[in-house]
């Protein structure tokens, strides 16, 4: 088996998220607080990641205060400083910054973060809106890849509307060499939408965290066809159990070589990891 890498992780402390999303961590996590307090420290993070057999770590910073809370991009790039296998992803909340593109610029060049993730559904934006242009043009200059969450989310304050993947062909035909990952690959309505798009641009990936992995068959009958096109993810500390996660891809019904990109391959390309 290749390297396996999680591309969706919250790096959070207890006290920067609402009570509301503290009520739903308890459905799989007993005592919140002090699961964070025992986990959240460099050290102790990356050998629970070793532990459940995952090489690199995509860690996503948040700033989304009407719905969830909001993890710093400066609280995550000081967890990952120094370790090689956390690899830190900025947000951008358009209604917080004037200059989008000098945001990230700034991010990356001076603070050292990999790629971007949106959050139209948290924050309230279609992405093919024009005043995210100048953020995706200076993205594809970078070279970095955006992650963009797609589909449902149960938080409150959340709106669905602006979950349609299919608002991201604007993005993907007027920015043909900007990597775009379908965060959650249109959970709950547009499971078929992510997958069309995945297989129609060359530039657009599917990414499966807060999917039952032992029903990605079901929502998608024919992912070996876009075995190339696959993002494996946790959405940690939503889903707790990486390793379990792991082991149920393992045991799907597909090619190992569909596997093994799956579960590392396609993000070490993605993130220009072993040379590749």
């Amino acid at each position: 088996m290749g390297l396996i890498i999680d591309f969706h992780i919250h790096i959070g402390y207890y006290h920067d998220c609402h009570p509301w999303v503290i009520e739903w961590m308890k459905k799989e996590i007993e005592d919140p607080e002090t699961f964070f307090e025992d986990m959240l420290t460099p050290d102790r993070f990356v050998r629970y990641l070793h532990e459940n057999g995952v090489d690199y770590g995509v860690a996503l910073a948040e700033l989304s205060p009407i719905t969830t809370g909001t993890l710093s991009n400066e609280a995550v790039a000081e967890f990952c400083k120094g370790t090689d296998c956390l690899i830190p992803f900025c947000n951008i909340n358009p209604f917080l910054v004037a200059d989008l593109a000098d945001e990230l610029e700034r991010y990356v060049t001076e603070m050292g973060f990999r790629g971007l993730k949106l959050y139209p559904t948290y924050h309230h934006f279609y992405v093919n809106s024009n005043r995210l242009y100048p953020l995706y043009a200076k993205a594809q200059e970078l070279g970095i890849p955006i992650m963009v969450h797609t589909g449902s989310s149960i938080f409150r304050g959340a709106r669905l509307k602006y979950g349609d993947p299919l608002f991201l062909d604007d993005v993907a035909v007027d920015f043909p060499d900007l990597t775009l990952l379908m965060v959650h690959s249109g959970r709950g309505f547009w499971y078929d939408r992510a997958y069309f798009l995945a297989k129609l641009h060359a530039n657009m990936y599917m990414e499966i965290a807060g999917l039952p992995p032992q029903k990605l068959l079901d929502y998608f009958p024919e992912l070996e066809r876009v075995a190339d096109k696959v993002i494996f993810g946790s959405d940690w500390p939503g889903m707790p159990h990486i390793g379990r996660n792991i082991k149920s891809i393992q045991e799907l019904p597909l090619k190992d070589e569909t596997k093994e990109k799956i579960l590392g391959g396609n993000a070490a390309r993605i993130l220009g990891l072993n040379g590749d």
